[in-house]
């Protein structure tokens, strides 16, 4: 096996190690959290589902971008939530029960939201994109459901081995995720520069910031929900967007629009996410 077909696996690798750390904190009950808080399930979903797809719409409309940057932020949009987000969350003051909580409801809600919100942009803007929900479900059940159910499993029945593992193994998951993504950065460089101007980093940065806008105004009362809504708003599940574009002819292209967003977002979000930290620090 080459170097090319191990980075893949390394990437997907090192997100299971990530997810599945901070599952090693969590118990069942937290992964259903919002089904008992049925208002903050409905906002959530709003924020996320509606407004930001229907902003993302608006961009795509209002800017002169290169077509698959636009595509891009629409599939972002319509994604769930990446795994190495839950971390980001709970270190900016989040509380661990609504992170996971709203990784496994958007998770499950994206097999069937987004190949139906795909076909109806097909049917809307005579696009031709066709998901699959068994594909969603693949990427989503690899990637969040199973690594965290594992380590919720953990917890719950080896709690003192939970308690070894946790930071040994998100600190190995960091560290492949930098090893494995640098290569992929460098090669897909070139691309990502080329599309850089003609207002692209203006509409990733608005979208990231009224993401961050639309989450912390939705997220209710409670300020360390909030920053989780806020942050779960303005960042998507990559492979999810990827997948969603798989139909486009230059398939790097996309990667390279789906990382520059990720690389925009990081930034732009670094501020919002450094100043709930220092808010509602965790013990």
């Amino acid at each position: 096996m080459n170097i090319a077909k191990l980075i893949p696996i390394a990437v997907q690798l090192s997100m299971a190690f990530i997810i599945f750390s901070v599952a090693l904190h969590a118990t069942f009950r937290d992964c259903t959290y919002l089904l008992h808080k049925p208002w903050l399930l409905v906002r959530s979903l709003l924020a996320m589902n509606v407004i930001m797809p229907l902003f993302a719409i608006a961009v795509a409309l209002l800017f002169d971008l290169n077509h698959v940057v636009a595509a891009s932020l629409i599939a972002l949009a319509l994604s769930p939530l990446p795994p190495i987000l839950p971390k980001k969350e709970i270190k900016a003051g989040g509380p661990p029960s609504y992170t996971l909580g709203l990784i496994v409801i958007t998770a499950l809600l994206s097999i069937i939201f987004v190949p139906a919100a795909t076909e109806l942009l097909n049917r809307t803007f005579g696009r031709n994109l066709d998901v699959s929900p068994s594909k969603v479900a693949t990427i989503v059940a690899t990637s969040l459901l199973v690594p965290l159910f594992a380590g919720v499993c953990v917890r719950r029945w080896l709690p003192s081995v939970a308690q070894k593992l946790a930071r040994p193994l998100s600190i190995l998951g960091t560290v492949l995720l930098v090893v494995a993504f640098l290569p992929v950065l460098i090669k897909l460089w070139p691309a990502i520069a080329s599309l850089v101007g003609n207002f692209t980093l203006v509409a990733i940065a608005a979208f990231v910031i009224v993401g961050l806008v639309v989450g912390h105004l939705l997220g209710g009362p409670d300020p360390d929900e909030r920053t989780v809504l806020a942050l779960s708003t303005a960042t998507r599940h990559p492979a999810i967007a990827i997948l969603i574009l798989h139909q486009e002819e230059h398939q790097a292209t996309v990667a390279a629009a789906v990382i520059l967003a990720l690389l925009v977002g990081a930034i732009v979000s670094a501020p919002y996410a450094k100043w709930r930290g220092r808010s509602h620090p965790q013990p």
